[in-house]
């Protein structure tokens, strides 16, 4: 959620690092609908995917306001996990992603992660 198109963008890089270690990333970002990112159509939001049910991770670029929504939308499509990036924390929004069965991550990134607990 919130990926951009440009290289310059820390959203663009963790999805690429994603991609690389064999993840299957899916852009949103309502600004690059139609754009191509890493290999895939980047889609105006969550409801747009093809098989919305088939998304484990939401990996949310946003503001900590924005946040919530994108959770929202995690919830209905029924993904399984949300991950709120480095300075991305919304304590209202994990608490509604927890009660309805999502793993959640705040605060953190992925390729942080990654170095840390040695998977790359």
């Amino acid at each position: 959620m919130g990926c951009s198109p440009s290289p310059a963008r820390d959203s663009h890089r963790i999805a690429g690092l994603l991609a690389r270690r064999g993840n299957r990333i899916v852009p949103v970002n309502p600004q690059a609908a139609g754009a191509e990112i890493h290999g895939a159509r980047c889609v105006s939001r969550l409801t747009d995917l093809d098989d919305p049910s088939a998304v484990d991770v939401v990996d949310i670029f946003r503001r900590a306001d924005a946040a919530g929504a994108h959770v929202d939308e995690a919830i209905a499509i029924g993904a399984r996990a949300v991950w709120m990036q480095l300075g991305v924390v919304d304590h209202a929004a994990a608490d509604r992603a927890r009660a309805a069965g999502l793993t959640v991550v705040m605060d953190r990134c992925p390729a942080i992660e990654i170095r840390r607990l040695r998977l790359d």
